[in-house]
């Protein structure tokens, strides 16, 4: 019970160290490469990993409301800024896997293999997890603002 109670609270500071590393990293040079990254490119694999039913976790428990600046509320919404918002999520989270996978790792060397084991599992569903739903999330409002662009262009 103890290592869920600090793999929980572990996450929860990822999130915060991830929210200022990635505050601190926004403006520099190699911050475009980021925005572009993809673990998985095709939506074949996020369907094998089971993404569908984390998403729907997300839409449907009190996770849905963490992040109120990556809904589309209205359809005349400044779909480029939700974007942002949707890379600000992400790169976060991947700040925040690094972060408890150096804390996950540090815990096997010192011999808690059960702790370490617990905190990569909550890693993976609390940072990771996230991480590839904001990626899908993305190439989704690519599609959505590419398609707004030809409307606008005719």
């Amino acid at each position: 019970m103890k290592s869920i109670v600090f793999s929980i609270s572990v996450a929860f500071i990822s999130w915060t160290i991830g929210l200022i590393l990635n505050a601190a990293i926004q403006n520099k040079s190699f911050y475009h490469y980021l925005e572009n990254f993809n673990f998985i490119k095709r939506d074949k694999w996020n369907k094998i990993i089971g993404l569908g039913y984390f998403k729907w976790i997300v839409k449907n428990t009190f996770f849905k409301f963490f992040n109120q600046k990556i809904k589309l509320k209205e359809k005349n919404a400044d779909l480029n800024t939700i974007r942002r918002e949707m890379t600000i999520a992400e790169i976060g989270h991947l700040i925040g896997f690094v972060f408890m996978t150096i804390v996950a790792l540090y815990k096997g060397v010192l011999g808690s293999y059960s702790l370490a084991f617990t905190i990569m599992i909550f890693n993976v569903f609390m940072n990771l997890y996230p991480s590839l739903l904001q990626q899908e999330n993305k190439r989704r409002m690519d599609r959505l603002i590419r398609k707004k662009s030809k409307t606008s262009d005719c």
